[in-house]
């Protein structure tokens, strides 16, 4: 005898059956003031763009501030880069106090006034603090299949051929480079991420503590911070004061615990999208679940090519970090870039750290795709979509024809406050 159909599927089908399919959506364009609160447009030292368009699954912000212009894709990495430019003007503070002098002497310390102090082509530091050459692609599915050449460079890494010291500078390797104990301890005094893929602020955090080796300026000096700081705060005792050598061990060890072979290991290591702080948000997020199928996930997010994509993979396990707190989770699909966890009570939940959902194909493609899955693979008895974002009525009305309930709003990290450190340096 057949077995029956899980009940969302039947639902699925005979929904559709009823329904006509509704047009597709294209790429909007947004108001900043409709997407973000007033202090996040407009502040002292940036100026977001008015016009947010919006092609993919993310928000695509323009800003303008005092140490150059940069471009933040998704909201989330918009709040970071707003974050860096406090910092940044702090650092600034901080070096023409009159402690900092002191203790430089002839050392000049110029913190980036925009980014021809940084490098010598602009565009590199605009790629870099931006990323926006290169947009997170559109597949929520299976893990994306390695090119040929991806997979002749990955074979000469296996036979042990040699690679300069330029082409192993990605990932989470490169992060780790000159970021020395007085860099943290600066990133930890302004509540920013030590091993920042901004440049600018990587310099800066970079040329302070070389300055202050032995960090007594830090002592002596005050720097008030947010009471709610950046996502690095919530790992910040690991990447603000482990050493990255000790720090890349835990890691190893705990993604052992959760069932990562060698080879997911070296490759999450080599990933050209993860730095240290990243692939440390991740794994911290995924070891406090424990749930089967993580080794797997951390294999898919190995994938990840640029920072944008990375950032994805650790959100998307801090919000299932912060989903299990309240409804316990046993289980993940394996093989999907869209996080999809099954619950105790059996209801798998798509877990999405994005800005925006539209009903273009691509989307319809992937739902229909975890909604499959999850009822073959983890025996799901319904599915139901989590947004850090919001997605349009169109979609909602498609998904919910399929059987597939949509909550917008998630929050995408546990907040940490903090108690301001102290008034601002005296120059």
């Amino acid at each position: 005898m057949r077995p029956a159909e899980p009940s969302f599927i039947v639902l699925a089908v005979a929904s559709a059956a009823l329904v006509v399919a509704a047009a597709y959506e294209g790429p909007r364009t947004f108001k900043a003031s409709e997407v973000l609160k007033p202090a996040q447009v407009k502040g002292p030292h940036f100026q977001v763009a008015a016009a947010v368009p919006t092609e993919g699954y993310f928000h695509l912000f323009s800003i303008k501030t005092d140490y150059g212009p940069m471009e933040a894709e998704g909201t989330s990495l918009l709040l970071t880069r707003l974050n860096e430019v406090r910092a940044l003007a702090q650092l600034d503070e901080v070096s023409k106090s009159e402690v900092f002098l002191k203790a430089a002497g002839t050392s000049v310390v110029n913190v980036g006034k925009g980014v021809a102090s940084v490098v010598t082509h602009p565009e590199d530091t605009i790629k870099g603090i931006g990323g926006a050459f290169k947009r997170f692609g559109t597949n929520l599915g299976r893990k994306t299949k390695r090119t040929a050449d991806e997979v002749t460079d990955k074979d000469k890494e296996d036979k042990g051929e040699q690679q300069s010291t330029g082409e192993k500078a990605e990932g989470v390797a490169g992060s780790i480079l000159g970021v020395t104990a007085g860099s943290r301890r600066w990133a930890q005094k302004v509540g920013v991420d030590p091993y920042t893929t901004n440049p600018v602020l990587k310099k800066a955090l970079g040329d302070i503590g070389k300055v202050d080796a032995a960090g007594g300026i830090a002592a002596k000096v005050a720097v008030p911070i947010p009471m709610v700081v950046s996502t690095t705060a919530t790992v910040g005792s690991l990447v603000w004061g482990k050493d990255p050598e000790e720090l890349l061990k835990l890691n190893e060890q705990r993604l052992k615990e959760l069932g990562a072979t060698d080879k997911i290991i070296k490759e999450l290591y080599l990933s050209k999208g993860f730095t240290l702080s990243l692939e440390t948000r991740m794994i911290s997020a995924l070891y406090a679940v424990k749930a089967k199928g993580s080794g797997a996930y951390a294999d898919t997010a190995a994938d990840a090519n640029i920072v944008r994509e990375a950032v994805f993979f650790a959100e998307s396990a801090e919000m299932l970090q912060r989903f299990h707190a309240k409804s316990p989770v046993v289980e993940l699909l394996p093989d999907s870039r869209a996080l999809v966890a099954k619950t105790k009570d059996g209801r798998a939940v798509a877990l999405l750290p994005i800005d925006s959902i539209r009903w273009t194909p691509e989307f319809e493609k992937a739902a229909t795709n975890v909604q499959a899955r999850a009822s073959k693979e983890l025996g799901a008895t319904k599915l139901e979509v989590r947004l850090s974002g919001t997605a349009s009525t169109t979609a909602k009305k498609e998904l919910a024809a399929r059987g597939i309930a949509v909550v917008e709003n998630e929050l995408l990290t546990f907040e940490v406050a903090t108690s301001p450190a102290g008034a601002a340096p005296k120059k």
